[in-house]
């Protein structure tokens, strides 16, 4: 008998695939026995292909309308792969155009896009928050119970980075479109070199967009230990299980570290609104300010405390 094959579609961006896992926990559960293959994008096909929820990872390059030769390519691509039903995860306006290069038709389609089996009937589901909203359009194809994002299948060999076994994970960059996101780096500085006068060494994460950040704090925390632009997303996941505290703006590794369980404050602007999009990690708290600008560190302190005192009691947010 052959297998049923099953099409997961998540193409982006870090924290939306963070947040994802959970559904595609729930998929894989209910489709035991199916081959599913995952649709996502280049930068996180690696990091999925570790995963247990998948059999294959496959990269779409996002032809642009423009590109007639690349659509025929995907939508050939997709109608050989004979998939019996689609969790689009996605449910962007790409993402349901899929549906449509598979008439006359389609397989079993659970998703936003018009006229497919299983669609997520739900007028308000835009105002929910991204795990409940999945777990309801699961929930509409048949999936009672999604859980929450589950990192503990990810593995790394963070033994490279030769770090202390008291240390913390500051992420002080983002999105460089969205500058507002973004909590003063010289605040991120200041904190680095509390914790260092605490015994706790700070560990940077970014990538190159993030440098004029980064520089900040290494100026103000010389100490700082930097692996910005040396981390995969399996890196960052480890390193999170392994540190004692971790702050940082709402950006995509944080949704990363605070899914792996690590003690964390993570920062949110005007920019966008947690009730819609924030890590639910077991150990997370959140803090809102309409303006970056006005969060004063003594409140990210006390947040700090919050998230820390189940872990190390001895750990002081005053230097």
């Amino acid at each position: 008998m052959k297998k049923q094959r099953i099409l997961v579609i998540k193409l982006s961006a870090l924290g939306d695939i963070v947040q994802a896992l959970g559904p595609m926990a729930a998929i894989r559960r209910h489709h035991a026995d199916a081959h599913i293959v995952l649709l996502t994008t280049e930068p996180y096909a690696e990091f999925l292909a570790q995963s247990p929820y998948a059999d294959e990872v496959w990269i779409d390059e996002r032809p642009r309308l423009k590109q007639p030769l690349g659509v025929l390519k995907l939508a050939s691509r997709l109608r050989k792969g004979r998939f019996g039903r689609v969790y689009d995860l996605q449910t962007s306006r790409r993402s349901s155009r899929y549906f449509h290069l598979l008439r006359p038709s389609p397989p079993q389609w659970s998703g936003i896009a018009l006229g497919c089996s299983h669609p997520h009937a739900n007028p308000r589901r835009d105002f929910m928050h991204t795990q409940e909203r999945q777990a309801e359009q699961l929930a509409m194809a048949g999936i009672g119970s999604t859980p929450p994002p589950d990192l503990s299948w990810v593995q790394a060999d963070i033994g490279r980075f030769h770090l202390p076994e008291r240390f913390g994970l500051l992420v002080p960059g983002g999105a460089p479109h969205r500058p507002a996101k973004r909590w003063p780096g010289a605040r991120f500085g200041e904190m680095a070199r509390r914790w260092m006068a605490q015994g706790v060494a700070p560990v940077l994460l970014g990538t190159a967009q993030d440098q004029e950040a980064l520089d900040i704090v290494r100026t103000i925390c010389p100490q700082a230990v930097d692996l910005a632009g040396q981390t995969s997303f399996a890196d960052i996941a480890v390193l999170a299980g392994k540190t004692r505290v971790a702050l940082g703006n709402d950006t995509g590794p944080m949704h990363l570290i605070s899914a792996a369980g690590a003690p964390s404050v993570v920062l949110f602007s005007s920019e966008s609104d947690p009730l819609l999009c924030a890590p639910k990690g077991p150990r997370t708290m959140i803090l809102k300010a309409q303006d970056m600008v006005h969060l004063d560190i003594s409140e990210v302190q006390r947040a700090l405390q919050k998230v820390c005192e189940s872990c190390f009691a001895s750990f002081k947010t005053n230097p």
